[in-house]
């Protein structure tokens, strides 16, 4: 029903051409009607304007070649006619006549005259030139008709200013008087081109301005034409939008608002009366026709209007609900915003009012959806946790509640991880094993066992909308079970490897009494074999050693810490202690132990990257902080920033924790502990400076063997396998690098390492190598 009322209402898609013809100025609607005949008169106004322009700037320009024209003759007759007056009173004067003349022409002659080309020329009876000016003696001597031309009749008879043509060819104006004896002709003349000059550039003048103007109007009329063109495609952009606008309202279910809140007028689309159910008019509602179709619960409209006309709001925002015409309420969204139309002073509140009730529908129909889910996680045995794309908790199950100790108020949806991290206590984690094989991007399956002895079998996933879940499943008995099955495996191996030891034994004592006699080279290559032979058995005892060490040390923490209850003397404690101290130094003994027959069997496996010795050093020192703090050490650190080297993080880390224990151990309280790091020439260098107890120089050539000390067994105040300095040594060679121990007794030791910034790595066993040991640090 309400899908036939929207396709009949776009039909009438002039609610909103109706509105704006409404609000339009009168001033507008006759600069419509107006607009056809101005798009006609206004080419040819500017066409007509065009032509009075040329034709008045030819009409100017030849008048005002006929006036220069016209000044030109009467200058030279009024020149003429003073000059000729001036000479006929000179003539009495007894000078030579060339002299008389010239001088007489010079002081007539006035200033203005001497210029723009005129020529003064004066001849005797005889038709010669006896003077001229301004001076030019190449005229001298000249027959006047050579000048003027024989056919002039300026020469024979007096008149006034004519245009004649110069014996050279050129055009002149030219006038000539008669004077007494014994001078005979004066004659001026002027150039045509001088005496125009004046003309010519007045015309250049007159028609650039008319040039300019024309082109300006020109460039108005194109500007109309672009104008009107652009209007014309203004309107057609106008109306389609318009249209597109209209056809929008009708099938989008809105419906457009203008409510006029001084005069209390309301004007509803057609759209509008069509969502709710009513015959659609033209005219204006009233306030109270819209008040008595909304729901009072949700929206009040005096209200609303009050606040709006105090300028407490500027815009709303409200979901409400109205009547329909079968009496259902629709739920619909009004958005709109104040305006003010320039030329009135009311307020008009401007927007639309879109039909969710669809979408209230689907969010109740949600929100039970919502129940049944989070039902059906809390019936899981897993610990379930789902997070947003802001790492905002959406929901959890009671399991992951109790996982990490988390109280009720800190598993509200949308509270932030790192209030949940802060609000529950997060499960320490002993022991992880990550499978990544085959898994998605983004996601991760692991194991993890926690301190209560817990397994957990972790699986995290990435959402599609960005999120986070993860489900965690405890697999305690089945770790259980493999544990059983990989100690049966390993007392197999152990049983398997004692045999071959034996049997290999065998065979190197029956090679050695065959061979007795050999040469050197085969006695060195059993002697070889022994060591190989050694540093396995020495791996493999340690292994067998360091599983019951470990189950001693963790039973040991266990009952230290009184896990599960006190053990009852306090000496009990104390010996708990002890034999914690004792395995964990026992365990230390153990690794050193198997990492000094790895590399003596060549069986390390150095892995070479690009590393940063500042942090590694400042991880070394937190290390011994504890130990160095409990004896009052001063332990400083000068590390040259940005030292870079290719090297393998551990092996690295291992030498720097060896030889900081050592100083440490060594160095009485209230000493100091030095570690520098620094390039010199294309190596990196490591050096630990204490002030100890030092070391004798008949003992220093021993250090860096396996199992040497400087004391004895039976002397020695210091606990130690002696295999720290060795472990060091050899872990540097295997980069291509050395070491070295200056010492002085009573005063101290420095211990440098010299590694290649580039290094080698040299150590490969023939089955891919193995990593050094990883160690426990207390």
């Amino acid at each position: 029903m309400a899908r036939a009322e929207a396709a009949s209402a776009s039909l009438r898609s002039d609610s909103i051409k109706g509105l704006a013809q409404s609000i339009a100025k009168p001033a507008y609607r006759r600069l419509l009607t107006a607009e056809p005949l101005l798009r006609r008169a206004v080419p040819v106004l500017i066409v007509a304007f065009m032509l009075t322009i040329c034709i008045g700037a030819a009409v100017q320009v030849l008048d005002h070649r006929r006036q220069a024209v016209f000044d030109a003759t009467q200058t030279i007759e009024a020149l003429a006619d003073q000059l000729a007056e001036h000479l006929d009173r000179s003539a009495r004067d007894a000078r030579p006549r060339t002299t008389r003349t010239s001088e007489a022409i010079e002081k007539a002659l006035p200033a203005w005259a001497a210029g723009a080309g005129r020529s003064v020329l004066v001849a005797d009876a005889s038709g010669t030139i006896v003077a001229a000016a301004p001076n030019a003696p190449q005229m001298l001597g000249r027959q006047l008709l050579e000048v003027l031309g024989p056919l002039q009749p300026l020469t024979t008879s007096e008149s006034g200013t004519r245009e004649i043509m110069l014996a050279d060819g050129d055009p002149a104006f030219a006038a000539v008087r008669t004077l007494k004896n014994p001078v005979g002709l004066l004659a001026v003349v002027q150039g045509r081109n001088d005496a125009l000059a004046g003309w010519r550039s007045t015309t250049a003048l007159t028609v650039t301005l008319s040039a300019t103007t024309g082109f300006v109007v020109l460039i108005l009329g194109f500007a109309f034409h672009w104008q009107a063109t652009r209007a014309r495609e203004a309107d057609l952009i106008h109306d389609t939008v318009r249209s597109r606008i209209d056809t929008a309202l009708n099938r989008g279910r809105c419906g457009l608002w203008d409510w006029d809140l001084a005069r209390g007028r309301v004007f509803w689309s057609h759209s509008m009366f069509d969502l709710l159910g009513l015959p659609p008019k033209d005219d204006l509602l009233t306030f109270g026709e819209v008040d008595a179709l909304v729901h009072h619960d949700d929206i009040n409209l005096y209200q609303l209007a009050t606040q709006l006309a105090d300028d407490k709001m500027q815009s709303i925002d409200r979901a409400f609900r109205m009547r329909h015409a079968d009496g259902r309420w629709l739920w619909l969204r009004a958005r709109c915003e104040l305006a003010r139309q320039d030329g009135e002073d009311g307020l008009h509140l401007i927007g639309i009012a879109v039909d969710i009730t669809e979408q209230k529908s689907l969010v109740e129909r949600t929100v039970a959806a919502d129940l049944r889910l989070r039902d059906a996680i809390e019936t899981i045995p897993e610990a379930f946790v789902l997070w947003d794309a802001d790492n905002q908790l959406v929901l959890c199950n009671s399991n992951f509640q109790e996982l990490h100790h988390l109280p009720d108020a800190a598993v509200n949806s949308g509270t932030p991880y790192e209030a949940i991290v802060a609000a529950g206590k997060t499960p320490i984690i002993r022991t992880t094993v990550v499978n990544d094989d085959g898994q998605p991007r983004g996601a991760r399956t692991f194991e993890a066992q926690l301190d209560d002895g817990r397994w957990m079998h972790i699986s995290e996933r990435r959402t599609k909308d960005g999120g986070y879940v993860s489900v965690g499943t405890d697999i305690t008995k089945i770790k259980q079970h493999e544990q059983k099955l990989i100690e049966s495996e390993k007392r197999q191996i152990a049983t398997i490897v004692d045999l071959r030891k034996s049997q290999r034994a065998l065979e190197l004592q029956t090679a050695a009494l065959a061979d007795l006699a050999g040469k050197y080279a085969e006695e060195k290559t059993r002697a070889e074999e022994a060591n190989q032979a050694k540093s396995k058995f020495l791996a493999n005892m340690s292994h067998e050693l360091r599983t019951p060490l470990n189950a001693i040390i963790g039973f040991s923490e266990i009952m230290e810490s009184g896990m599960f209850g006190p053990l009852g003397a306090e000496k009990y404690t104390e010996y708990s202690r002890d034999i914690r101290e004792s395995g964990e130094y026992l365990l230390d003994v153990i690794n050193d132990i198997l990492d000094m027959s790895k590399i003596e069997a060549g069986g390390i496996r150095l892995s070479a990257e690009t590393i940063e010795l500042e942090p590694i050093l400042a991880d070394c020192q937190r290390v011994v902080s504890t130990r160095a703090r409990e004896k009052h050490l001063n332990l400083q650190a000068q590390i040259d920033p940005d030292l870079v080297l290719v090297a393998d993080r551990r092996a690295v880390k291992q030498i720097a924790l060896n030889l900081l224990s050592n100083a440490v151990k060594f160095t009485p309280d209230g000493g100091a502990v030095t570690v520098y790091g620094r390039t010199r020439g294309g190596m990196a260098t490591i050096a630990i400076r204490d002030d100890g107890i030092g070391i004798p120089k008949g003992a220093l050539h021993k250090l860096g063997r396996p199992f040497e000390q400087v004391e004895s067994q039976l002397t020695k105040k210091y606990q130690g396998s002696g295999l720290g300095l060795a472990i060091a040594k050899s872990l540097a060679e295997l980069h291509g690098g050395d070491m070295h121990i200056r010492s002085t007794l009573g005063k101290g030791t420095v211990v440098v390492v010299r590694l290649p910034l580039q290094a080698t790595i040299a150590a490969r066993s023939s089955d891919g190598g193995r990593s050094l040991t990883e160690r426990r640090v207390a």
